[in-house]
């Protein structure tokens, strides 16, 4: 006989299915657009790293140049 392990009545556990799902997809949503602006930026340290001959330096200059101006593209 299989045991229920849920103490919510089935319509709370659904209520809390959604609000968890509307959580969950309001987490992905932001962590995606984080992703999307620190793309450029992470790109053109990259290769900025690649062509100074694996400078570290130089790379996290570019990455906070290109972050900077992609903030001020925003307002």
């Amino acid at each position: 006989m299989p045991v229920s392990l849920s103490f919510l009545p089935p319509l709370l556990d659904l209520i809390a299915l959604l609000i968890l799902l509307i959580i969950g997809v309001i987490i992905i949503v932001v962590v995606v657009k984080v992703l999307l602006f620190f793309l450029p930026a992470v790109i053109i340290a990259a290769v900025v790293w690649f062509l100074t001959g694996y400078s570290l330096f130089w790379a996290g200059v570019a990455f906070l140049i290109v972050a900077f101006i992609s903030i001020l593209k925003r307002k």
